[in-house]
């Protein structure tokens, strides 16, 4: 679906100066962006207008060639395909004429100092960001040595105290209470916190804390792949819990399967200790260290 942003949102994500605002906004529909070399030549033939439009450094100094009444001619018929925006890199500052035909169109022209090849990849990272699937879940993430664990279960349970305990052992939060999740390209998910809640955890009896403040900014991570899921649950002494090979089930989030693991929680269990286990083993297991397989290869007679 497309998106629409403001143009101080785009400019202020992105690093970018605004030559003109058009609109105000930009609408985005796809990630990838267009280079319009062959387009101020006049050929229109295979023309991607629905990208932003990037101009680098040969077909700025192409334009710079060019008298003023033909840049205009040429931008104007650019612009006339409601294109979403031009960007111009290396801080070339465009001509005159192209920022006219620009405020006649209402199209917004930014300016970036950075190299064609770089902002272009920044510009397709942000789209593509803002394009993918979302979904919020209730829950807290955290990286733990490097995982990203996202511990899910109902209000009560413990998980803020939990990574409470496991930011001051020296691991990072994400989020707490609303995770928002991203799917990515790649089917990769990944977690952060919404804006009103960043870098904020609350705790029952003492209220909301900002963990940057308190533990200082190493202890906050604006976002994280999810990894791994731990639903915690009230121990229940009549369940079966897995106690040879974790990992095995999975949760689907935005259609990609997790590895999942059930943590029951009773009184006196320190589950940041049982989390920052879970983070090892899930790392020992992805390079190929299953504790589960060995044991069962040592003593089969068991299973």
């Amino acid at each position: 679906m497309p998106v629409t942003v403001t143009i101080q949102e785009l400019s202020d994500a992105l690093g970018l100066e605004i030559l003109a605002a058009g609109g105000g906004s930009v609408n985005f529909r796809e990630s990838e962006i267009n280079r319009p070399g062959l387009q101020l030549t006049g050929y229109y033939e295979h023309f991607a207008a629905q990208r932003v439009q990037l101009i680098g450094n040969a077909e700025m100094h192409y334009l710079y060639g060019l008298p003023e009444a033909e840049i205009y001619a040429r931008m104007s018929r650019l612009m006339s395909f409601k294109i979403p925006c031009i960007v111009c890199a290396r801080n070339n500052h465009p001509p005159m004429a192209l920022l006219k035909s620009a405020e006649d169109h209402g199209v917004p022209v930014l300016k970036s100092k950075l190299q064609t090849g770089e902002i272009g990849h920044r510009i397709s990272e942000y789209i593509e960001l803002r394009l993918a699937p979302k979904i919020l879940l209730h829950g807290v993430l955290l990286d733990v040595f490097g995982v990203g664990m996202l511990l899910t279960g109902e209000s009560g349970l413990g998980k803020s105290e939990t990574a409470l305990e496991l930011i001051k052992a020296g691991h990072r939060l994400v989020a707490d209470d609303v995770v928002e999740i991203t799917r990515a390209r790649n089917d990769a998910l990944v977690g952060r916190a919404p804006e009103a809640t960043r870098h904020l955890v609350e705790v029952r009896g003492i209220g909301v804390v900002d963990v940057r403040y308190l533990y200082g900014v190493g202890a906050v991570i604006q976002q994280k792949e999810i990894d791994l899921v731990m639903e915690m649950e009230l121990w229940n002494e009549n369940a079966k819990y897995e106690r040879v090979s974790a990992f095995e089930a999975s949760r689907e989030i935005l259609g990609v399967n997790v590895p999942c693991t059930m943590l029951p929680v009773s009184p006196g269990r320190n589950l940041a200790v049982v989390v920052e286990v879970a983070a090892r083993s899930f790392r020992l297991k992805r390079l190929g260290y299953d504790m589960g397989r060995e044991l069962k290869s040592r003593a089969p007679e068991l299973f």
